[in-house]
């Protein structure tokens, strides 16, 4: 099982605990030695420095790849599934969990602060190469509102932030994302 953009190998232990063999690819040295500290006592993970469009992984050498958030848009993704065709086995399957733009209430921010996106061509994108999708629709509940605040300081730029700092109430807010799934 391949986690490809691992991070700080915060899902790492829980996949573990379920596959044979774990390995997690990271570009970021320092989330890498995260992930390394977290996963030191587990025999099963191996970690590497590399690219969604270079893992350094052999051919054929992986039977399930898990990808949170590191095809953002679709597009311009082309030498990340590249790669995927490369090493994932005959039988094998991907899954990537991505933003969708089109749903919810952080949808809505997300198109105010990424007006370049189109969700159309981004989805266009995804079923020329093959891939299917599961629509999800889930939320962001955070334990204060400094914590809500601090996220979309995080993935909204500046001025659609503090917008949405603004205005948005509350401590939840609706939360769409793809799953893009596909068998090799």
């Amino acid at each position: 099982m391949l986690d490809l953009g691992c991070g700080t190998g915060f899902h790492l232990p829980l996949w573990a605990a379920e596959a044979r063999s774990v390995i997690g690819v990271e570009p970021h040295p320092d989330l890498l030695q995260l992930a390394r500290r977290r996963t030191r006592a587990l025999g099963n993970v191996t970690l590497h420095q590399g690219t969604a469009q270079a893992t350094g992984l052999p051919d054929a050498s992986v039977d399930l790849v898990q990808v949170r958030w590191a095809y953002f848009f679709g597009p311009g993704s082309e030498p990340g599934l590249a790669e995927l065709d490369r090493i994932v086995r005959p039988g094998g399957a991907a899954a990537v969990i991505d933003n969708d733009a089109t749903t919810s209430g952080f949808g809505e921010w997300f198109r105010r602060g990424y007006p370049s996106v189109d969700p159309d061509a981004v989805t266009r994108f995804w079923l020329r190469h093959g891939w299917s999708r599961t629509q999800v629709l889930t939320s962001w509940e955070f334990d204060s509102r400094a914590e809500l605040e601090a996220v979309a300081r995080i993935e909204l730029p500046t001025r659609i932030a503090e917008e949405f700092c603004a205005q948005h109430r509350g401590t939840a807010i609706e939360y769409g994302v793809n799953l893009w799934w596909r068998r090799y």
